[in-house]
């Protein structure tokens, strides 16, 4: 789902919050925190750590993005607990990796619980937004006494999910945008996959009210020191070459469905109506997957509520994780 990779391509530079709507935020957030890099499997790991209390790991989506537009928007969350945001491999301030097959879901989960054991923490929460939910559900099955709570923002429970997904987007972009579609069917019957130009950059160029429903022009705080904010090839290793239409990779064989029932942690799942990504008719199975999850859906955005209902969304974080 190469508009994932926009998406987030996308998040990150407008990354994800608006002052004006959420006082909690901390637009000087960034630097609260300082880079420490951890070698975890002969690779050195940007981790930024801050706060007293229990831990909450934040994992971005993408696959591909750096922790930066999660920490922009819940970096504030120090004042109650140990926040720990970290860019991948191959993402952010992280190395890359010697050989792309080594970007995998399964890595990240591994990479998840190696920096548990190096941060000395008995237990910790998730929070994950997008494909960061998906090493989330991962990591909280197969490490159940390790999770004490599980946040899942706009999440995917299955491989199958994803592929849907695209259908469902890229049916969307051929009945909503016909003129430029023609160029993508003319484009594609000549063999061009997603992660090639210059289907790439024409399929980058629709339209993003898929991804907010109300503004699509949300601008919002980002570092002011250079960094990579995306990796195209940690997404097409994790996706496939042709995500957007065929979904390969280590994504299409997670299928956490019939396992969600198993998972110890405390749950919320958060849901956009209009999200044109992780959308409602696919988000609602989490009702039956995980019945003992609470359920939220935001009747107002689209991919990244907490964005388009601040007020709402922060309001039931705090409930989630007892913040006074």
């Amino acid at each position: 789902m190469k508009h994932i990779s926009i998406l987030f391509s996308i998040t990150t530079v407008v990354l994800l919050f608006n002052t004006s709507l959420n006082s909690q935020i901390d637009p000087d957030i960034f630097s609260k925190f300082q880079s420490e890099f951890y070698e975890i499997d002969g690779y050195k790991i940007n981790v930024e750590v801050k706060g007293e209390g229990d831990p909450i790991f934040f994992l971005p989506g993408g696959p591909g993005n750096s922790h930066d537009y999660m920490q922009a928007n819940f970096g504030q969350y120090y004042k109650s607990h140990t926040v720990v945001f970290f860019d991948f491999l191959g993402r952010g301030k992280s190395d890359d990796a010697k050989n792309p097959s080594e970007y995998s879901v399964e890595n990240d989960v591994a990479l998840i619980e190696s920096l548990r054991k190096a941060l000395n923490f008995d237990k910790i929460s998730i929070v994950g937004h997008s494909y960061g939910t998906v090493p989330a559900q991962a990591y909280a099955i197969k490490y159940p006494d390790n999770v004490n709570k599980l946040f899942l923002i706009s999440g995917f429970h299955s491989g199958a999910m994803w592929q849907t997904n695209c259908d469902s987007y890229n049916h969307y972009a051929k009945t909503h945008f016909p003129e430029k579609w023609k160029q993508v069917d003319s484009l594609r019957a000549l063999g061009y996959v997603s992660s090639q130009e210059p289907l790439k950059s024409l399929y980058a160029s629709f339209p993003t009210k898929y991804i907010y429903y109300h503004n699509t022009s949300i601008k919002g705080n980002r570092p002011n020191e250079p960094y990579r904010n995306w990796s195209d090839e940690v997404y097409v290793t994790i996706i496939g070459r042709d995500g957007d239409f065929d979904v390969s990779g280590s994504m299409i064989n997670q299928d956490y469905r019939q396992d969600l029932k198993h998972v110890k942690a405390k749950t919320m799942i958060v849901a956009g109506r209009y999200d044109g990504v992780s959308t409602p008719e696919f988000n609602i199975q989490y009702k039956t997957f995980m019945p003992e999850a609470q359920f939220e859906m935001f009747e107002n955005s689209a991919h990244n509520p907490y964005l388009e209902e601040p007020e709402k969304f922060y309001k039931l974080f705090d409930t989630f994780f007892e913040i006074k």
